[in-house]
Parts: C-alpha cells; sequence; structure tokens
C-alpha cells in the first residue's frame, strides 16, 4: 500500500524541503520505493536541494498537460524517485493546483511512499497538496510565530480529514527562549516525533546539491532524520557514534603507510 505524506508547515524557511529530500533519502535507504514529489509551484527548491532541477519535464508540465506524468519522474542517484517543479516562473500559467490529487491518483500502487514537499503559507497550493494527501507531518522551528502558523495548517488539515502523524521541530539549538516540546504539543495538538539540530551539515548539504544523510551521514541533523525514517517503516534504529581517532592513532597510522 502507498503512504502519500505531506510535509507541510504554516510559513516558508522552517526546514520542508531539508526534510522532505533527506527522509525520502533515508527511507530508500531501508529499502523502501520512495517517490517526492514538488508541490511548490511558485518557489520550488526540491530539485535545488538533490540536483534535479534541470530536467526536462517537471510537475508544471504535468499539471499543464504538457507532459505525461511518467515523462516527470526522475531517480536520485541514492534510489529514491523525484518529481520536481520548474524554476521558470513562464511555467505557472496553466499549472492548476487542484490537478495534484489526480497526481497522487496516479502514484497509488507506484511507490511505498510518496513524499510530498508542500509550498510555504497556506494558500490554494498548500490546500490543494493536503486535499491529494492521506497523511500530515507538521514542521517548525522552535518558536511562538513558527509553531502558530503550523496550527493553521494542522487545522485545515484535520478540516479535510487528514490524519496529522506529528510535529517535527527543526533546528532545535536548546536555547533557554526556545518553546520545549511540550508547549509544541500543546499547542498544536499533536505529538512530537522529532526534533532536529541546528547542524552545519545541512548548509553544507545543500550546497553541495546532497541530501544531508549521504553527505554527513554522522551528523547530527542526519542521524535524527535517519532514526524518523526508521521509525516511519517500523524498523529498529540503532545508531553507534564512529570513535574519534586520537591524534597519537593519526600519526601512527600515517607512519604505517
Amino acid at each position: 500500500m502507498t503512504r502519500i505524506i505531506l510535509i507541510v508547515s504554516g510559513k516558508g524557511g522552517v526546514g520542508k524541503t531539508t526534510l522532505a529530500s533527506n527522509l525520502s533519502c533515508a527511507l530508500a535507504e531501508l529499502g523502501e520505493d520512495v517517490i517526492a514529489v514538488d508541490a511548490n509551484l511558485t518557489t520550488p527548491n526540491l530539485g535545488l536541494h538533490t540536483g534535479m532541477h534541470l530536467t526536462p519535464h517537471t510537475l508544471h508540465d504535468v499539471l499543464r498537460g504538457k507532459a505525461d506524468l511518467g515523462d516527470a519522474v526522475y531517480t536520485h542517484p541514492s534510489g529514491f524517485r523525484i518529481i520536481p517543479a520548474s524554476m521558470s516562473i513562464n511555467d505557472l500559467t496553466g499549472a492548476d493546483p487542484s490537478k495534484l490529487s489526480n497526481v497522487t491518483m496516479n502514484l497509488l500502487g507506484k511507490a511505498d511512499y510518496v513524499i510530498i514537499d508542500s509550498a510555504a503559507g497556506l494558500g490554494n497550493e498548500t490546500v490543494s497538496a493536503i486535499a491529494a494527501t492521506d497523511e500530515v507531518i507538521i514542521v517548525v522551528n522552535p518558536n511562538v510565530p513558527s509553531v502558530a502558523d503550523a496550527l493553521k495548517a494542522a487545522e485545515l488539515a484535520r478540516k479535510l480529514g487528514k490524519k496529522v502523524m506529528g510535529v517535527v521541530v527543526n533546528r532545535r539549538s536548546r536555547k533557554s527562549h526556545e518553546l520545549s516540546s511540550g508547549e509544541i504539543e500543546a499547542m498544536i495538538e499533536a505529538p512530537v516525533i522529532a526534533e532536529i539540530p541546528e547542524d552545519s551539515a545541512i548548509a553544507e548539504s545543500v550546497a553541495a546539491k546532497q541530501p544531508v544523510v549521504e553527505y554527513d551521514m554522522h551528523s547530527p541533523a542526519a542521524v535524527e532524520i535517519r532514526r524518523l525514517a526508521h521509525e516511519l517503516a517500523g524498523e529498529k534504529f540503532t545508531y553507534k557514534k564512529p570513535l574519534r581517532l586520537t591524534l597519537l592513532e593519526k600519526l601512527v597510522g600515517w607512519v604505517g603507510r
């Protein structure tokens, strides 16, 4: 059975695309068949995050009736598949977001997971993306404005009869001013299912156009995203931090070459 999961928030810049690309990659590592869809039609970034932003066909072409769905599906080197959106503002004309439901319906049975990266805000694109999905993951940063906006997204999802799986707290730095997980859960009325720490490896991986779970699998953010992927897949997650060599050990290794 295909699980269709939307990554959504109440505002932009909280880390939806980072989660969508890395969760797709981490699930593929577990042997799951995954298709990631960039449903952010106005400001798409999934292709940029994965180095697949200059493809011949995009979701825009599908929604405009200019290409078949199969023509817009591309395989990432890590194993998951991507339906990117167009970076060109010219392709916005005629791209009807209400047709997203047709896209997801046509993906049923073609993957284990369809991970959808939604647009920022709660406009027509996001409403259409919520309508086209079954389950929703809410992404927030640990501050009041982010959580307050995400609450609206959660309420909209529930109003449309969708299951809110939980909240992913992104860019957690453990500062005293940050909202606690308990406070976030109380506001959104959904469990916190992951807390991704502030991690410089994320920015580095985006610059490298590579998911951080591949770019630096031992970085704190990558470990937490992989843990979440295991949880979604019903797999046990164990992680053993690699031992750091002492300077003496490094010198011994160098001399022994």
